[in-house]
């Protein structure tokens, strides 16, 4: 049976311990090509596992990913990216707000006899980029939400 195993971790224990792959492969009594293959994230036969568990005195539990945990990394990651994306629209239209803004007030000021011809826009454009901000705020909240509450598991 084949194993996915935690390619990261493997490769940062042996640098840690200052190991060259020849010399882990020997310590696990496994080839040299098995580590290579391995720390290249190719599947791993149990053997070869509990071998490199036993190089490393540990379980071999500890040297396989887990899928729950690679869904939960993948998810977060996609939380990242939309959330980032949500800020970055955010600021966007904060910019052109600020400079329209400027513009309704040049446009009013430059108006002889009404101050206020520009009131209306002024209005619903702010409506408009309140409600962006809100909806960016409840994302951002129920993200941290879920990630305070996952950690709690």
């Amino acid at each position: 049976m084949q194993f996915q195993a935690d390619t990261n971790k493997i490769k940062r224990w042996r640098e840690e311990r200052h190991w060259s792959q020849e010399h882990l492969a020997d310590l696990a009594g496994i080839g040299l090509r098995t580590v290579q293959r391995i720390e290249r994230g190719d599947k791993a036969s149990g053997e070869s596992l509990k071998a490199l568990a036993a190089a490393f005195n540990v379980d071999v539990m500890a040297l396989t990913l887990d899928a729950k945990t690679e869904a939960e990394a993948l998810v977060r990651q996609k939380q990242a990216k939309v959330t980032a994306g949500m800020r970055l629209a955010f600021f966007i239209h904060l910019g052109s707000y600020l400079f329209g803004m400027l513009l309704f007030a040049g446009i009013s000021l430059g108006i002889g006899g009404d101050h206020y011809v520009m009131l209306w826009p002024t209005i619903w454009w702010t409506v408009g980029f309140a409600g962006h901000a809100l909806t960016v705020a409840i994302v951002e909240l129920t993200y941290r939400y879920e990630r305070e509450v996952g950690m709690g598991k």
